[in-house]
This record gives structure tokens, sequence and C-alpha cells, in this order.
């Protein structure tokens, strides 16, 4: 059946009951600005990607995983992707290493015979990119350390902090050696009484990265997509009825997409074949 809508269509991953209350919040608002919007949801950003591509919307607000294999695919299929838009907080990320404050472990090499804790297995932030920041400094995740994943709601890319929560509470446990988390996740964990005061240090933060970002495809509606950049771009967090919907995404400004600093997962995943089985069923 093919779609009847005239309303530009969004594709987000339900990773949290908020994801709702956000977007209806966004219809409402794109609605008073003259661009009929709306929203389908997904259970995994693998679906999404293929719905993306099927014509089930017209906007991926992709993992930066799926943004990789959104690009990819269309590469694959003669086509390109585009990534128009992201939130301040998506840009110039890093993802830490952590180790108990009190422990034996001073350096990289000493994890080597360790056990190292990781988020989801599909987690850019706590297991791909962390994994990789080992294998650049002479430490193979694959033989030299146990790895520990804590598969929490794999297929989410890790947008959420069950796993790192996890991974965190086996490493001051004493079960870990080591535990590997978005780096402004630290300070979150403090906060709520995660981590006592002290307890952890940071061994290695990664090289940055960039996180989230809005993917069109090159055939989407160009018009609609520019007025939704435009009228997305727009956004004052000074605004009160925009801010509860900004402060749920986690963000204060909407910043052009830019792609350059997907580099560093852009190598890990050639390295360990991250989508390779993905895209050999896709293209």
């Amino acid at each position: 059946m093919k779609r009847v809508s005239s309303a530009l269509t969004l594709g987000a991953v339900a990773y949290d009951a908020k994801v709702v209350t956000i977007w209806d919040g966004f219809v409402q608002w794109f609605a008073s600005r003259g661009l009929a919007f709306d929203y389908v949801l997904y259970t995994n950003y693998e679906r999404q990607v293929e719905g993306l591509f099927l014509g089930e919307h017209d906007v991926s607000w992709n993992s930066p995983l799926a943004w990789l294999q959104a690009e990819r695919l269309a590469r694959k299929l003669g086509r390109t992707a585009r990534a128009i838009a992201m939130r301040d907080s998506d840009q110039d990320l890093r993802s830490a290493i952590l180790v108990r404050a009190d422990g034996p472990v001073k350096s990289l090499a000493d994890l080597t015979g360790r056990r190292v804790a990781f988020g989801a297995s599909d987690s850019p932030q706590a297991t791909i990119l962390p994994k990789l920041h080992l294998a650049e400094n002479g430490v193979d995740p694959d033989r030299d350390i146990t790895a520990q994943l804590f598969d929490v709601l794999v297929g989410k890319h890790g947008d959420h902090i069950g796993g790192e929560r996890d991974a965190v509470k086996a490493l001051l446990a004493g079960s870990v050696d080591a535990a590997c988390v978005l780096d402004a996740n630290v300070l979150g964990f403090s906060r709520d009484g995660t981590v006592p005061s002290g307890a952890l240090r940071t061994l290695a933060l990664t090289e940055p990265y960039d996180h989230c970002n809005f993917t069109v495809l090159d055939d989407t509606r160009a018009v609609d997509v520019s007025r939704f950049a435009e009228l997305l771009l727009s956004q004052d967090y000074g605004d009160p009825v925009v801010r509860p919907l900004m402060d749920l995404e986690g963000l204060k400004a909407w910043r052009v997409g830019r792609t350059a600093l997907y580099a560093p997962l852009e190598r890990a995943i050639d390295r360990f074949g991250t989508i390779e089985h993905w895209l050999s069923e896709h293209a």
C-alpha cells in the first residue's frame, strides 16, 4: 500500500516513552508554522533504515551507526544520503574508559589480560568506538582482553544508558577491571548516585566524534525538507513552547548536519566488519 499522507514524515526509534511526547509536540509546532509533519516509530534502527529506503518516511532521526548504514546502502544503490541537521549535543563527543581510582590499572597496556565491560554490542559510544581506541593503541579487543557486553536493548544502538550503567556497576563491584561509557554520562552517574565521589577515574578518552543526525535521501521532497531544516534551525531555546521538547531531546540548539566526525566510527566498522552482513543482505 502506498503512503497517502501529504505530511513530511519522520522516522524515529522508540527507545524511550518520552519519544512520543517529543514528536507529538513537534507535530503541533511545525503545523503552527505551516508545515504538515508526522512521524512513525520503529523498534530498532535497522528497521528504520529499511523504512527510509522503502519510502515509509521521508526523514530519519538516525543514530551514528544508522547514518553509516544509510549512507553506505545509498552508495551501493547508486543514491546519495545527506545529513541535514543535528543537535548541538551531538557534536564533539568522546567516550571514556573508566577504572577504579584505587585499582592497579594505570595505562591501556595494563588492561591486557583483564576484563573490560562494554555497553550494547551495537552501541557506538559504549562499545564500537572504545574498542577502536583500544585496538589503535596496542590492545586488541578480541585477543588481549576479556570483553563483557551488557547487551541492553540491542537494535537501539545505545540510545539509552542501561548498558553503560550496568557496566559501571560491574566495575564498582569489582567483577570487571574497566568500563566504557559516553564521557558525558560520567557526570550524570555521579549526580544520580550511581558512582560515589572519587570512586572511578578516566583512564583514556577516545578521539572526538559526532552522534545523531536527520538523514534524507537524494529523491526526498526537496522543498519540504528545506522548510523542515529551516524551521528546525530556527527553534529558540528561550521559547517557552519549544524549550520543554528540546530539554526532553537533550539539546539547546539545532546545528546544520556535518559528517566529518563520523570518520572514527567508519574506521571502527571497517576494522570490525560491524555492518558487512547487514549490507550484504540489503544491497
